[in-house]
């Protein structure tokens, strides 16, 4: 399944500026990565994956359209799926993709 190309190209304007970003593809869909960290995945099933502080999950989770990230029955610490609907608005996009950012920023580069 292809990822949202639309998508894709809404998020590379908000960090296309950002030095350190590679695009890779991984997971079904597109992967924005950060100094070789994953920040952000425009996913194949539709909407996105954040990567944010796993301290921080509950509070994100409690937002509409977020929900925890589950592969192949696991949840993934740490990771955040975001539906469509919840990142079709530019403000809940730039927030979303805002949190994958400043997290991996966080991480050393690999």
């Amino acid at each position: 399944m292809a990822y949202d190309e639309d998508l894709a190209n809404r998020v590379r304007e908000l960090i296309g500026g950002e030095p350190g970003i590679d695009e890779r593809r991984m997971f079904g869909g597109l992967a924005m990565m950060l100094n070789g960290n994953m920040a952000v995945v425009i996913r194949g099933a539709g909407g996105l994956m954040v990567r944010v502080d796993p301290a921080q999950s509950a509070q994100f989770l409690s937002e509409d359209g977020a929900q925890p990230t589950e592969m192949r029955g696991w949840i993934m610490r740490g990771w955040i799926t975001v539906e469509p609907s919840a990142c079709a608005e530019d403000a809940d996009l730039q927030r979303w993709v805002g949190r994958g950012v400043t997290f991996a920023r966080g991480l050393p580069a690999k």
